[in-house]
This record gives structure tokens, C-alpha cells and sequence, in this order.
């Protein structure tokens, strides 16, 4: 049996989270998925459409918080419990410490950023991506107990079931996993975040100034896009720091990811090289970004934008 951990925001369950039950299920076993605090009962109940036979509860309020220890605790008693040899999370800042704490309690092979399902002709052999995407590793978990991390976009949560089974889970919460607690919070504005954005329109210093981000702003808009922009121009206040990607700052894998007047310096590339496609518009052809693009339009982006954001309308 596969247990899968669905993280939840706002108490709505991400879509990462549905990636990894569409993984689970596509490895052939029954899957158990299990949400921890205040979930809408609606979301969990859908989880049957990407492949949950059951899903498990923790509602205990003191679960709201992400203290990884508790979590990590958590999820080792439900895999006793429901004797899963597999776990399957999303990468996440939350997900992948997890994940490495359970591995640890439990003597388990870990692996993480798998790209693939697992090949099971010979052993338990997994893909991962390493190097900020550069490249693979093929590694072969071969404890009976097995955590399994897997990237952004390594399955598609396509709707193949009905309705799942809620059952409450309940269990004695050991004061020692809230020793570290989390006293403050600052969490990311708008409609769209990039972490779960299916399209990002992104800027860099080719914009010129703060005053020039409307139209990148109305095009997201049109696109139902996240926005975000490159270090240099979060570094000098013209974006918020939660916009900045890249390898040091939030790593994206959107179905489309449009680069605006960004060079596309290596640290830059690290953040978004997953993506499944990349459109560049920067007026300097030997902008490296290019190299990159699965698109490119060389020119002027204030003559671009414009023209781009009310074609898209028109097509509406």
C-alpha cells in the first residue's frame, strides 16, 4: 500500500499534492492519502478523482502549523498503521524536511526531486533530477521501506476515480514535536503563487523601472498567470523578494514561463529550467536567456507587451 502526504493552503488541498496521489497511483498499488489539520471536507473527499481509495484525517488544530517534527511523527504512525512500505510526498519546503525525517524514523531508502515512476523490472530503481535540472541520477532504493519526493510536474493529476473514503485519524500528539514552534508567518500575496502557477509572466531589468510593471501585470492577468521577476530588480525594491526566481529565491516548473526583458544569468536558468515551456522577448539577440527558450521574439518589450496582452484578449 502507497500512503501519499497532501499538503493543503488555506484549507485547500495544492495541486503538488494531486500530482503525487497521480503518481502514486500510477505505480499500480491501492493509495491512502492523509491531510493533516483543517482541510475543507470537500477537497478531501475529491482526492478519489486522482486515484485515493481512502484519505486519511489528523483535524487536530495543532496541526494547522507546519512544525515538521510533528508532521514527521504523524506520518510514521499512519504508514504503521495502514502498513504502507511506500510514502510519497511533494517537494515543498515543507514536504522534502519531512520526508527526510520520516525516512530516518523508519530506516527507509529516501529519494528525492524524482522526475519518473519507478522502473520495478529489476529492483526499485528511480530518476532523480540533479544539478538544478542539469542532469539525472539513477538510483536504486533497496530497504523494504521506501520515501519517494518527487518534482513538480512528475505526473499529471488526471481525474480517474470518484470519491474518497474520509476516515478521522486520530492519535496522542507527543508535546516533544512542539518544542520549535512557528511564531510568525509572512505569506506570499495574490491571486496566483507562483509555487502552484500553471504560467508565469516574469521581468528583469529590461523593464527599466517599477512604473513599467503594469503591463507585465495585465498580461498575467489575461494569462490568469502568477508574476515574478529576477534577483537584480527584487534586490533593488522595484518587486517584492517573494517574486524573486531563482536558485536562490523561488524555483518554479510551469506548463509556460515567460521571460520579460531578463537576461537569463545561470542562477536565473537554475529556477526555472523545468519548466515545460519558455518564451523569451528581449531586444538583445545575444541575450543567453535564448539559448534556453523553447521560444524567442527579439524586440522592444514596452512594443511587445502591449500588442501580446491585447491579442490574447481578442482571442477570448
Amino acid at each position: 500500500m502507497i500512503l501519499v502526504f497532501v499538503e493543503s493552503a488555506e484549507g485547500k488541498i495544492k495541486r503538488t499534492s494531486l500530482e503525487a496521489i497521480a503518481y502514486a497511483h500510477g505505480m499500480g498499488g491501492p493509495v491512502t492519502a492523509i491531510a493533516l489539520g483543517n482541510v475543507d471536507a470537500t477537497e478531501l473527499t475529491s482526492l478519489g478523482k486522482y486515484g485515493a481509495q481512502k484519505v486519511l484525517h489528523a483535524a487536530d488544530s495543532k496541526l494547522n502549523q507546519g512544525i515538521i517534527q510533528a508532521y514527521a511523527s504523524v506520518l510514521t504512525k499512519a504508514m504503521q498503521d495502514e502498513g504502507a512500505d511506500i510514502l510519497v510526498l511533494a517537494n515543498s519546503s515543507l514536504g522534502t524536511p519531512v520526508a527526510a525525517r520520516v525516512a530516518t524514523k523508519i530506516n527507509a531508502s529516501l529519494a528525492t526531486n524524482v522526475v519518473a515512476l519507478p522502473d520495478t523490472s529489476s529492483g526499485f530503481v528511480v530518476k532523480r533530477s540533479i544539478y538544478t535540472g542539469k542532469a539525472f541520477s539513477v538510483v536504486d532504493l533497496t530497504k523494504p521501506k521506501k520515501v519517494i519526493v518527487i518534482k513538480k510536474n512528475a505526473a499529471e493529476p488526471k481525474e480517474v476515480g470518484g470519491t474518497a473514503q474520509v476516515v478521522p485519524f486520530t492519535l496522542a500528539l507527543n508535546d516533544a514535536d512542539f518544542a520549535a514552534s512557528i511564531t510568525s508567518t509572512e505569506k506570499a500575496t495574490g491571486e496566483i503563487l507562483l509555487p502552484e502557477a500553471q504560467i508565469v509572466v516574469s521581468g528583469g531589468r529590461g523593464m527599466k523601472g517599477p512604473e513599467h510593471w503594469g503591463m507585465l501585470e495585465d498580461l498575467a492577468k489575461t494569462l490568469h498567470a502568477a508574476t515574478g521577476c529576477s534577483k537584480p530588480v527584487s534586490d533593488m525594491g522595484w518587486r517584492p523578494h517573494h517574486e524573486h526566481v531563482g536558485q536562490t529565491g523561488v524555483k518554479v516548473a510551469p506548463q509556460l514561463y515567460i521571460a520579460i526583458g531578463i537576461s537569463g544569468a545561470i542562477q536565473h536558468l537554475a529556477g526555472v529550467n523545468s519548466s515545460k515551456c519558455i518564451v523569451v522577448i528581449n531586444k538583445d539577440p545575444d541575450a543567453p536567456f535564448f539559448k534556453a527558450a523553447d521560444y524567442g521574439i527579439v524586440g522592444d518589450a514596452f512594443e511587445i507587451i502591449p500588442k501580446l496582452t491585447e491579442a490574447i484578449k481578442q482571442s477570448k
